[in-house]
């Protein structure tokens, strides 16, 4: 954005960094003095594609490129009139044929194609549909109207706030200076150690600085208006005591393998067991997985039954 440059007077953001660029419904831009210079009389024509236009139409260049800016400006203007939902079809089907046929003449206007035929097909759009459109801005003007209404309230809520703050700073400003002037008067006119004086006033400062910390502020509600509480209401069993039943102890698990005893971890490098194993990726470590899991596994699956004797256990469950 800072290397963008006006197409007219060449003025870059970087010689005039409070150059403010403006767009136009037809994508062009056209940096602020020169809008002022060109739509002095409230209309004219873009210098690039020579369509008309009208002063009050320009806004402040959001986006860096320029289509951007077209796009969403003709797309705002095409959803104010196809308002439809879901619920206004018969099936899906229709509706998915609906939103397809919308981005069609979104795509059309922002690329200059069959612009006529186009406008054609919105006009006809409509007349067909007027009491539809007229019904659906109805619902979306009330559903603007009550956010509009909680919004506005949120901001008194935080206007209240601000000035609870800046009335609790200009009360704390004043009761420091009274205590300045307090401080100065029992200098002044006492007789005692001013030493002993001055420590007097600051643990009693530092006394009234903690009661005001000790108290705390109890929130009832969030930011957006949502009240909660009774949190602490809910009702949880109690810690079971020593006497009441022993506690859990960890027994840890014995498996009896009929094979050879596997190589530990530290035998699986000096071994040479995991030279033929694929090491774990980045990601694959950031998973959890290491490869001398999986060789340790393998072995020790491999070793489980290499003793296993069916004869032996047949005859061993026959003595039972």
């Amino acid at each position: 954005m800072d290397d963008q440059a006006c197409p007219r007077c060449k003025t870059t953001k970087y010689r005039n960094p409070s150059l403010k660029m403006m767009v136009n419904v037809c994508g062009h831009t056209l940096c602020e003095s020169c809008v002022d210079l060109l739509f002095l009389k409230g209309s004219g024509s873009c210098p690039e594609c020579k369509i008309p236009l009208r002063r009050a139409n320009f806004r402040v260049q959001l986006f860096e490129d320029p289509m951007v800016e077209k796009e969403v400006n003709i797309r705002k203007r095409i959803l104010r009139d196809f308002n439809k939902k879901e619920e206004d079809f018969g099936s899906l089907r229709e509706f998915n044929d609906y939103l397809e046929e919308i981005e069609t003449i979104i795509y059309n206007l922002v690329n200059n194609i069959d612009v006529i035929e186009t406008n054609k097909k919105i006009e006809q759009y409509k007349k067909d549909n007027k009491e539809q459109i007229t019904k659906s801005k109805s619902k979306l003007g009330r559903s603007e109207y009550e956010l509009e209404e909680m919004i506005e309230l949120e901001k008194q809520k935080e206007e209240e706030k601000r000035l609870e703050l800046v009335k609790q700073e200009m009360e704390a400003k004043r009761k420091k200076i009274r205590e300045k002037e307090a401080l100065i008067d029992e200098l002044t006119f006492s007789e005692g150690n001013a030493k002993n004086i001055v420590e007097t006033f600051a643990s009693a400062i530092q006394a009234s600085k903690k009661e005001a910390k000790a108290v705390p502020t109890k929130v009832t509600q969030f930011s957006t208006g949502i009240k909660f509480g009774n949190q602490g209401s809910q009702s949880y069993l109690p810690i079971p005591k020593i006497e009441e039943g022993p506690l859990f102890s960890y027994t840890p698990i014995r498996q009896t393998t009929e094979g050879p005893m596997p190589p530990g971890w530290r035998e699986l490098q000096s071994r040479g067991y995991v030279t033929h194993v694929r090491c774990e990726s980045s990601s694959e470590r950031a998973g959890g997985f290491k490869a001398h899991v999986a060789c340790l596994r393998a072995l020790q699956e491999s070793m489980a039954g290499l003793y296993h004797n069916p004869s032996q256990r047949q005859a061993e469950f026959t003595t039972v």
